[in-house]
């Protein structure tokens, strides 16, 4: 296979995760437009301000303090419940946390989902009755569930769903207050660093047994599975595929699987298995014309990343466009940065602080800087 090609490959596989990012970021930048006065005028106390419910006549000094107090208890209860999912994954409560995991899509999906579905209903008053209206949730609920965590199912479908997950979760975010919601960013950033990158962090200990064991992550992951051919005539050709794979809450790992094309299957087949993680499926498959085809899932995004993400968008829609077009860019170049730093250093990375990083900073760059800059010219009648 040629060089081109492989270049080729990689970059449908990383398109795979951009676009359904894009659509993510976009689906939650027009719910919040689109919701802006439903949200409620009294403040809601959540796992994400327990400790300081923010209010507007407090003065700068209060909120940051009590941003900070939310955003450290809430990574506290974070550390807690990863902890408590790497104790229970190396006891092998394997079938425990699969019924957790689906239970949690189901109350987001039936929950969650269904007070937005409402509020879009009233906002735009849309004529439905109460049991059309439940009908329709359950049926959401259900097939959304059996479609993310079934096997068999189309892999558009599962797609599909997650990035919903993704879009109701990053939606309830965004009801957060300010000071709150970009002080916890931050804060997320940095224990994503540390969970991923530090010897004894819960996410690479988690990362390790699953690929120890040779097993699923038990985590909520986007996956992109290309599926690509080739020819076992060219001899002495390696194919080579570099891989990422990531974590519910936004580690990266990455692994190259290079081959020759004249290899035994059954020798292709006993490396595949050694190699594997769980992160990363192999599958081999015959094709009618004597090729090979790979199927693999190829970059896997977790779904702490889609939300996250949304959320740094959606509270810049609550400024103006600009901010939000400034901010998507910042998202989406730091998460081609950390792809490349994969290939670079092949080893797990976490997928939220170059991100996030950069989308906070450029935030309050346009808003501070440039917005003034734009419309100070564009009232005074001045190009640039």
């Amino acid at each position: 296979m040629e060089e081109g090609s492989i270049l080729e490959t990689i970059g449908v596989e990383i398109i795979g995760v951009l676009s359904p990012v894009s659509i993510c970021m976009l689906l939650v930048v027009l719910l919040v437009y689109s919701l802006s006065g439903e949200s409620p005028s009294e403040p809601i106390r959540t796992a994400a301000n327990l400790v300081y419910l923010e209010n507007p006549a407090d003065s700068t000094t209060q909120k940051l303090e009590g941003a900070a107090l939310n955003a450290l208890v809430f990574v506290i209860l974070i550390a807690a419940a990863t902890f408590l999912l790497v104790c229970l994954y190396y006891y092998n409560f394997t079938k425990f946390l699969k019924h957790y995991m689906r239970f949690s899509a189901f109350f987001v999906l039936g929950s969650m989902g269904g007070s937005i579905f409402l509020s879009i209903i009233q906002h735009f008053s849309i004529p439905i009755d109460p049991i059309t209206f439940f009908v329709l949730l359950l049926n959401f609920t259900v097939v959304g569930v059996l479609s993310i965590f079934s096997v068999g199912i189309p892999i558009i479908l599962r797609q599909s769903f997650m990035v919903t997950l993704g879009i109701i979760v990053a939606a309830w975010f965004t009801n957060l207050p300010e000071w709150t919601t970009w002080v916890l960013l931050i804060a997320l950033a940095v224990y994503d660093l540390v969970a991923v990158l530090v010897p004894g962090g819960p996410l690479k200990m988690l990362v390790e047994m699953a690929s120890n064991r040779s097993e699923e992550l038990p985590a909520l992951v986007y996956e992109a599975r290309p599926t690509t051919s080739r020819n076992q005539g060219n001899v002495g050709n390696p194919l080579a595929f570099l891989v990422a794979g990531v974590s519910d809450s936004g580690s990266i790992e990455i692994q190259e699987l290079s081959r020759n094309n004249s290899s035994d299957h059954a020798v292709a087949n006993n490396e595949i298995e050694s190699i594997v993680s769980p992160l990363v499926e192999m599958l081999n498959l015959d094709g009618e014309d004597g090729s090979t085809l790979v199927s693999t899932k190829g970059i896997q995004l977790g779904l702490g990343d889609f939300i996250f993400y949304s959320v740094l968008v959606g509270r810049a829609a609550m400024y103006d466009l600009m901010t939000v077009y400034v901010c998507y860019v910042a998202i989406i170049s730091g998460l081609g940065c950390t792809l490349i730093l994969l290939a670079v250093y092949r080893h797990a990375l976490p997928a939220l602080p170059i991100s996030i990083a950069l989308g906070v900073m450029f935030y309050f760059l346009t808003r501070l800087l440039m917005e003034p800059f734009v419309v100070g010219t564009s009232t005074n009648l001045l190009m640039f």
